[in-house]
Parts: structure tokens; sequence; C-alpha cells
């Protein structure tokens, strides 16, 4: 992969809670400079982002019911509609770990979908499922659910369950939802060697904040 195809693979992201605007502000700068995929950040700032980047190829991103998925399914919809009105053109949404490990499959699959209906044809839905919360069946199950509910992409991780992503996990959530289906690697890619190897195993997205080391062939040491 040459430069530009890199770049355009990653959403750049800074979702940490203590993100100042000056840094919000570098973030975009990088990925107007760096031509991203898209720049993942909180809620608060999808609306400048979109006034900075609208006249740009890089999209907004924003995440839905993040870091820990437990909000109800109304208000991630709610959310999903205000970040969509706000210039998002891509959303994020952490599922229901709690119900899909109680077995509540229904109530995950109907999250999902709430968040997929209020989107409608105005917002590419990835689905974080969390990996480092579940077993390899629970796994399976979430992208099982996320490809009924007609979310476009699933996603390992958010960077604030104490851990993020593997290779592993990419090749079996790519194996599970096959060509249906798109697989971002989130968490802890911070090299490009680690990069490729999310790559070789099916992802197609990766989320990092390392983007600009990443390019540059160097490590960070940033957490996600």
């Amino acid at each position: 992969m040459d430069k530009q195809d890199i770049a355009k693979a990653i959403d750049h992201t800074l979702l940490k809670p203590e993100a100042t605007k000056e840094q919000i502000d570098q973030l975009l700068a990088e990925a107007k400079e760096y031509e991203f995929a898209s720049v993942c950040i909180n809620p608060q700032w999808v609306k400048h982002a979109y006034s900075v980047l609208k006249d740009t190829k890089v999209k907004v991103c924003t995440v839905i019911g993040f870091p820990l998925g437990a909000t109800s399914s109304e208000a991630k919809a709610f959310e999903t509609k205000q970040a969509i009105q706000d210039g998002a053109t891509e959303v994020d949404m952490v599922i229901a770990v709690g119900s899909l490990k109680s077995g509540e499959d229904d109530y995950v699959e109907n999250d999902i979908r709430s968040v997929v209906n209020a989107a409608g044809n105005k917002a590419i839905v990835k689905v974080i499922i969390e990996t480092t919360l579940l077993t390899d069946e629970e796994k399976v199950r979430a992208c099982r659910l996320a490809k009924n509910a007609g979310a476009h992409f699933v996603k390992t991780s958010t960077g604030f369950a104490g851990g993020g992503a593997t290779a592993a996990d990419v090749q079996l959530m790519s194996d599970t939802v096959g060509d249906t289906m798109e697989v971002k690697a989130s968490g802890g890619v911070k090299d490009l060697e680690t990069m490729e190897k999310m790559m070789a195993a099916g992802a197609t997205r990766i989320g990092a904040s390392a983007g600009v080391a990443i390019l540059n062939g160097l490590k960070s040491d940033t957490d996600y």
C-alpha cells in the first residue's frame, strides 16, 4: 500500500474526554493535510469539524452510546439523528454489551437497528462490539446481529475497555460477516506494521489516534 492508500483507510481519532478545542483543531488540520478517510470525534465537536472539513474529502465520524453502549435505544437513535444534523456521515455505535452477554439477542439486534433506521441513507453505521469483553462465541453472535440489523461495519473496540484490536479478532469478525459487511480495527493500532496485520486479517478501516505516526512509519505511544 502506498501512503495515500494507507491514509484513506484511517479514521483519524481523538475521543479522550479531556480533548481541548486546540487539540481537535490540530486533528482536523492533520486530517486535511494527510487526507485521512475521516476524523472520529465525540458528538460535541461534530458541528465544528463539519465546518472545517466540509470542502474536503475527509468525512466526519462520531460515536454513539459511547463508550459503554448502555444508553437506551431511544437515546442512541436521537444521538444519531443529531449527529447527522450536525454534519456527521459516519457513526460508530457501541452495542448493549451486557444484553449480549445476557443472551438477549433480540434486544441487541433491535438496538443496532434503531441506529441504522435513524441514520437512514445519510450515514454509514459501524457497530462496536467491544471484543475484549466478549468470548469468541459472543463475538460471532454480535457480528451476526449487526449484519441482521443492516449495519455497514463491525468494529472491534472503543479503546476504553482495557483492550484493543487483535488480528485474530479481526479475522473472526471478517469470516463471520463475509463480503456483506466491512470490518474496522480500532484500539491499540499504533504503527504501520500493526495496521498491515489488521488489514491482512480482513480490516478495511483502521481507527487510530496515531494516524500521522503510522504514515511516517513510526510507533506512537498513544493508547487509542
